[in-house]
């Protein structure tokens, strides 16, 4: 199934249910000022608002055009009131369109599916290179010294985070949320799972140094120098 991701500022929009139309899931997601706290899967879109609590919208649509996992999202601003000036500075600072709000869960997938082909869409291309290891998010691929890692695509997904999230310890929590998985607290057990299952991987291609684990607390993505 294809995954279109929906981000948001609006927190309660966020916690939306997904979506299902054909073959394509549609999932809602929280825009903080630091970016996407999950992996942006397929196709992206942002909702900013014009007001934010912590910055301004137009700095947050700045922000997305600098970071390299939204640089190709369609992004909307939210106006307060349909201003010919606000309009102008929107557009000027990156977004796509915009609309007036208030904007609910309907309201933005009506505007996704209005411009979502229903064709075969996968997210653009993109490389995510460390040294010798280098992720094809496109493919789900990832290599190490040209050899490929033999992961399953959770433990792929597993990676991809970590990869984009370096030397940081990574909580089993911020993991379940990054891939957008729910359940009771023994499910943050199946973390392990899949770290365990990764390291196996890395390990079959002499990678395995680049999974850390911080009793306690984590696991980190000790980023290998260029």
């Amino acid at each position: 199934m294809q995954r279109v991701s929906i981000f948001t500022t609006d927190q309660e929009t966020a916690c939306a249910a997904e979506f299902v139309h054909g073959d394509t899931l549609f999932e809602f997601a929280l825009l903080t000022p630091d970016g996407p706290k999950r992996l942006v899967e397929g196709p992206a879109w942002a909702f900013v608002d014009w007001v934010m609590d912590d910055l301004s919208g137009l700095e947050m649509v700045r922000r997305l055009r600098a970071d390299p996992r939204m640089a190709d999202a369609h992004v909307t601003m939210i106006l307060e009131e349909d201003d010919a000036e606000d309009r102008r500075r929107a557009l000027k600072a990156g977004a796509d369109d915009y609309a007036v709000a208030p904007l609910d869960r309907q309201d933005m997938l009506d505007r996704v599916l209005a411009l979502h082909t229903g064709e075969r869409v996968i997210g653009p291309e993109r490389l995510i290179e460390h040294g010798d290891l280098v992720i094809n998010s496109a493919s789900e691929q990832a290599r190490w010294q040209g050899e490929p890692i033999a992961l399953r695509p959770n433990e792929f997904r597993v990676l991809r985070f970590l990869a984009e999230n370096p030397n940081r310890i990574l909580s089993r929590q911020e993991l379940i949320d990054a891939l957008g998985k729910d359940g009771p607290p023994e499910y943050l057990r199946t973390v392990d799972v899949w770290i365990k299952r990764l390291r196996f991987g890395l390990r079959e291609v002499g990678a395995d140094s680049l999974l850390r684990t911080v009793h306690g607390k984590g696991y980190v993505f000790d980023a290998p120098e260029s």
